[in-house]
């Protein structure tokens, strides 16, 4: 039996009032799969739960998921909400139902990347997997 290093800890978030989940739990599953340490919050949460829970366990990337609309509200409210807990160097992705007009604001808001229905899982884990690694390093880098 093989024994599978863990790529890290991340935690997929479900914001608002959006009950939908399948999505993020596909993604917490293939996260899991591909050897992250998965934190899922669960629907509806607010952007201080999210944070609160990122900072208790320590993740290395945070998985933002959303599809009532309120991505432009809701994305930097954790973003602002992680800056004043001290988290601000934990880098958050997004995805969901978000037009492609929102992306350019959002990146530059400070999400890292947004995935859109149709993006492969392997481009997904592959940005997990980068942000992950470079996030444990400055870890390390500073302890």
């Amino acid at each position: 039996m093989e024994i599978q290093q863990c790529r890290g800890r991340v935690l997929i978030g479900k914001l608002g009032l959006d009950g939908h989940d399948r999505g993020a739990k596909i993604i917490a599953r293939s996260l899991r799969d591909d050897g992250f340490e998965v934190i899922y919050t669960g629907i509806r949460r607010t952007p201080e739960e999210i944070v609160s829970i990122a900072i208790q366990e320590d993740v290395d990337v945070i998985g933002l998921s959303l599809l009532s609309g309120s991505h432009n509200e809701l994305f930097p409210a954790v973003l602002k909400a992680l800056h004043q807990a001290k988290g601000g160097d934990i880098p958050v992705v997004g995805g969901g139902v978000i037009p492609h007009g929102d992306i350019l604001y959002l990146k530059e808001a400070g999400i890292y990347e947004i995935f859109t229905p149709g993006t492969p899982i392997q481009t997904i884990l592959n940005v997990f997997r980068k942000l992950a690694e470079e996030h444990r390093q400055k870890k390390h880098t500073i302890a």
